[in-house]
């Protein structure tokens, strides 16, 4: 039998069959991608992440408030568009087809993974043939983690598409044509211009340059400084808009919203190994696995001097990648799931390339059948990764439940059953809520105006809180408003935040006593009728 299933791939018939069977399967299962879009993130999973609560309506506010109200810019609130503009600009095109929705926002997310799995595919393709590219793209499209975390209308997909992109024309660097370099230096800020931490990603892009060109460092400091002048130019270019526009304030603000996580450098050694640990997130049979890879081309590339990366430029560069992104978890100090999305790719691949390399090498020892027994050894692991991954992926399809969206939905009928009083809804959630009921709202928690500003400013009409309000925002709204509790509505998994309230903002008039302050702690809980809330902090994504 094992010689028979030796000489058969030695023939290429299971080549060519696997070359049919993987991308088929992956086909498939990238399609089930698409169904149930407004479903909630897969409740009670492995990850919880507050992006499911919030980012798809911050990142996209743009384009919610421009075909909500008529203009994408919301003086004093949050407006993260003016330094992340790129996948806005995405969502509006789409919602001029479609109008402001969850799941025209959230196919668009799909989509662009679908297009991440094209790329991932021509990039491997180049350097390890159709077999191991197929390999790498099933090995992508069965992840349960990259299902919940790319049908969500968040930045970290798209940031990893156009980082593939510029990979892969960074592979063509040493063509002799000039497009390589320009896609480039245009890639750059499009990456940046889609989530900041994109500079993290940049040394593995310019070590791609570096490997296709040979280290012929000339031509290599030409085509940079190239690529940096085009980038330069286009960042510049931008800048000058919100500067000629006075939106500096709303760029600078998204940075200043991120600095409360001050990493010491005694830290940063605890706080690497759990950006580490928490990569079991992305897949608990194939991350050991990197993390193997990873010592093992460590270990070579010591024991070669150097000279094994010479060999292996597109591993090495997914590595650096990876490498990266790691880095950024440790300074940022914020770990949360959803950031992992840009390293399970490079893993996924990585793991691809040295899975192929080690099969093709055991196939041609013939005579040796030990390494026959670790060829098995290596398929059984592939095996078990893609089992589980999909049998988790097949969970999540064939139980999809629906709670946000049909609180959203619930509170939009309230909201409309009061026609005379104001719609505008106040809420961290609001933007979210918004592409589900496409109701106007803004953030009670992150804004360039204070919260009494703005409450006076807009007079909201409505209030969302997750469990309770919490203190700081009851005493800002109680300068202007009684709060009617109107609607309450489970939603969601986490513990400390699965009940949506909605509060009818009720002006103050002079006959109303001074505003009364909120009961704290026991007494405050006693009253609501609700368990005790942990404080929430949220950090917006740089």
């Amino acid at each position: 039998m094992m010689q028979w299933l030796q000489q058969q791939m030695k023939n290429g018939l299971g080549w060519r069959v696997m070359n049919v069977l993987l991308p088929t399967v992956a086909a498939i299962f990238y399609a089930l991608h698409f169904l149930h879009l407004t479903a909630d993130f897969p409740n009670h999973s492995p990850w919880m992440d507050w992006a499911k609560y919030t980012d798809e309506g911050w990142y996209g506010n743009a384009a919610i408030e421009y075909y909500l109200r008529g203009h994408w810019h919301v003086a004093g609130d949050f407006n993260p568009a003016a330094a992340l503009p790129v996948w806005p600009l995405l969502l509006a095109v789409v919602f001029k087809f479609t109008g402001v929705s969850l799941a025209a926002a959230r196919a668009l997310a799909v989509a662009v993974f679908g297009a991440t799995l094209l790329a991932v595919w021509a990039l491997v393709q180049r350097y390890y043939g159709a077999l191991t590219a197929s390999l790498a793209i099933l090995l992508l499209a069965v992840s349960p983690f990259c299902y919940a975390f790319v049908r969500l209308a968040i930045l970290e997909p798209l940031l990893v598409l156009l980082m593939t992109l510029a990979l892969l024309a960074a592979s063509h660097a040493a063509s002799g044509k000039r497009w390589p370099w320009v896609a480039v230096g245009l890639l750059l800020p499009l990456m940046v211009l889609t989530k900041t931490t994109a500079i993290f990603l940049m040394p593995a892009i310019f070590l791609m340059l570096l490997f296709q060109l040979h280290a012929r460092w000339k031509t290599f400091f030409l085509q940079t400084i190239g690529s940096g002048a085009i980038a330069a130019t286009v960042m510049g270019s931008y800048l000058y808009f919100l500067w000629r526009w006075n939106y500096l304030a709303d760029f600078k603000y998204l940075f200043a919203a991120n600095s409360s996580n001050n990493v010491k450098l005694i830290h940063l050694g605890s706080i690497f190994a759990t950006a580490m640990t928490s990569g079991m997130w992305m897949d608990v049979v194939l991350f050991p696995a990197f993390l193997v890879l990873a010592a093992w081309a460590i270990g070579m590339t010591v024991w070669s001097r150097l000279q094994w990366l010479r060999t292996q430029p597109l591993l090495v560069t997914l590595l650096v990648w990876a490498a990266g992104y790691f880095a950024f978890l440790a300074y940022h100090n914020n770990i949360q799931p959803r950031y992992y999305l840009v390293i399970s790719v490079p893993m996924t691949i990585a793991v691809a390339i040295t899975a192929e390399d080690l099969w093709l090498w055991l196939r041609d020892m013939s005579g040796r059948y030990w390494r026959w027994g670790l060829a098995s050894a290596i398929a059984a692991t592939l095996l078990l990764a893609v089992a589980t991954d999909a049998r988790l992926l097949l969970t999540f399809v064939r139980t999809p439940e629906y709670s946000f969206v049909n609180a959203a939905h619930e509170f939009r009928n309230v909201v409309e059953a009061d026609p005379a009083h104001n719609n505008l809804v106040m809420s961290i959630s609001g933007n979210e809520m918004s592409l589900m009921n496409q109701l106007p709202a803004i953030c009670d928690d992150f804004g360039t105006m204070e919260l009494d500003d703005r409450i006076a400013a807009y007079r909201p009409g409505w209030y969302i809180a997750w469990n309770a309000v919490e203190d700081d925002k009851q005493e800002s709204l109680d300068k202007f408003y009684r709060l009617q509790r109107a609607a309450v509505v489970p939603a969601m998994d986490d513990p400390d935040r699965n009940v949506l309230i909605l509060y009818k903002l009720v002006p103050r008039t002079a006959q109303d006593d001074q505003p009364v302050k909120k009961p704290r702690g026991h007494a405050r809980l006693l009253q609501t009728g609700l368990e005790k809330t942990s404080p929430v902090h949220i950090q917006p994504d740089l």
